[in-house]
């Protein structure tokens, strides 16, 4: 391989390498994750309204208890996707008697997040079973959140796991990794072509600075 010739490929291994980097991150950051800008108050103060909330989607059996999840139900909300927080999975038992604290399992939360520090609002006392497969979910803000306590007779106000689109990002380093994984890697597509371009250029120039000899 001359060394004309290594710049060349220098550059098309830096481009192709880079591409790669680049498409490869894209895909992951619009299939893996998504956003949604809060509308009401269910979830303040965690997350107030007009707070713009990065997601990771997830499946099903990903869900754990303390989650913030998006979920669609049809049966409720007109369909529309809601933000809550997952309190109890299949098999718990959840209970929370009139202004005292949610218990799971017969064991008290503590909930710093819960709006006024008040974890019961104006719901009716309840004890329920979380049926296999479903949820039990909360708004933060317990005295203006349209949530499990209030569908009690369908399923213990439980919904299908299978109805959870993303969970809410508590840590942003993976997406911000993402993010820069496609950058760098497009710049260095946009540097690997540069290379291959100053590499053609500098050979056509030397060309035309040495014509081949004439023969005669």
């Amino acid at each position: 391989m001359t060394g004309r010739r290594r710049p060349r490929l220098a550059g098309r291994m830096l481009g192709a390498a880079g591409l790669a980097a680049a498409v490869g991150a894209i895909v992951v950051l619009s299939t893996g994750y998504t956003t949604v800008t809060v509308s009401g108050n269910s979830m303040d103060p965690t997350y107030p309204r007009g707070d713009r909330v990065f997601f990771e989607r997830i499946d099903a059996g990903e869900v754990g208890r303390g989650d913030v999840v998006l979920h669609r139900a049809e049966d409720r909300y007109e369909g529309r996707p809601v933000l809550r927080r997952v309190i109890g999975i299949g098999g718990d038992h959840v209970r929370q008697s009139s202004g005292g604290p949610v218990t799971v399992n017969g064991r008290p939360l503590t909930e710093p997040y819960v709006k006024d520090g008040d974890p019961s609002g104006t719901a009716p006392a309840y004890d329920v079973v979380v049926p296999e497969g479903r949820l039990f979910l909360l708004g933060d803000h317990r005295a203006n959140s349209n949530d499990s306590r209030f569908s009690l007779s369908a399923q213990s106000g439980s919904v299908a796991a299978t109805t959870v689109q993303a969970r809410a990002l508590d840590d942003h380093m993976g997406l911000l990794l993402l993010v820069l994984t496609a950058l760098f890697g497009l710049l260095g597509t946009v540097g690997g072509l540069a290379m291959e371009i100053a590499a053609r250029v500098t050979r056509r120039g030397s060309r035309l600075s040495h014509p081949p000899a004439l023969s005669g």
